[in-house]
């Protein structure tokens, strides 16, 4: 699939000799949490998003899988309650450094500093 960033619409392949129109708006939101299944998957998951340097990315990218994995275990572990979490862990927000090291230790992860080769 491949979407411009001027039209709305994917071009779909059916076969090698046809395609098909779809609008973008008409297909289902991504789900990503049956992919967070292990420590390793949700690790190499926020690796990835610790790329983009955008702590609402970050974020959101928290809560999705704290969601996936249960909200209330995940606050219970972490010691801050549901409704702080949903609210520290939405988009737009900018959780302190605490409620993200505890987030990751609560899903049995922790974030590593790498140095940057040029």
């Amino acid at each position: 699939m491949r979407a411009s960033k001027r039209s709305p619409w994917v071009w779909v392949s059916k076969t090698s000799s046809s395609s098909l129109r779809i609008k973008a708006a008409d297909l289902p939101d991504f789900d990503a949490a049956p992919y967070f299944d292990s420590e390793e998957a949700i690790a190499a998951y926020l690796t990835d998003i610790l790329e983009a340097n955008d702590p609402a990315l970050l974020a959101a990218a928290l809560g999705d899988i704290a969601r996936a994995r249960g909200m209330s275990d995940i606050a219970k572990a972490s010691g801050i309650t549901r409704e702080a979490l949903y609210k520290a862990l939405s988009a737009d927000a900018q959780p302190r450094f605490d409620t993200i090291s505890r987030v990751c230790a609560a899903l049995g992860v922790k974030l590593v500093a790498q140095a940057v080769h040029a």
